[in-house]
């Protein structure tokens, strides 16, 4: 009957995957292509690793993986461009304002 047996753990599978060398070139390129750009942690959930969110001056954005809080401070800093973190902070209005922009207009994106 077993009612006395352990019970193995189930281990949870994990659907994200970590951070690699394309999540960083493309937050390069977004910071090369674009004025005005600001990071933004975004903090690891039950779904996603940490994150880091770059906003641009028009409100532009990209989202991509970073290995920790830690080392999205250190690519920052060593990119040049300010960084907040998004529970002190929140998002900017112009981000909002760019997703309503584009909300609206489609076909223009």
């Amino acid at each position: 009957m077993g009612l006395f047996r352990r019970r193995k753990r189930a281990v949870p599978a994990s659907r994200d995957r970590a951070a690699d060398r394309a999540d960083l070139d493309h937050l390069e390129n977004f910071v090369r292509t674009r004025k005005g750009v600001e990071a933004y942690i975004e903090p690891r959930t039950t779904v996603t690793e940490t994150t880091i969110m770059l906003i641009a001056d028009d409100g532009e954005w990209t989202r991509r993986r970073v290995g920790g809080p830690d080392e999205a401070r250190r690519w920052a800093h060593r990119t040049a461009i300010p960084i907040y973190d998004v529970r002190l902070m929140g998002y900017p209005q112009r981000m909002r304002d760019y997703n309503e922009r584009r909300k609206r207009r489609p076909e223009l994106y």
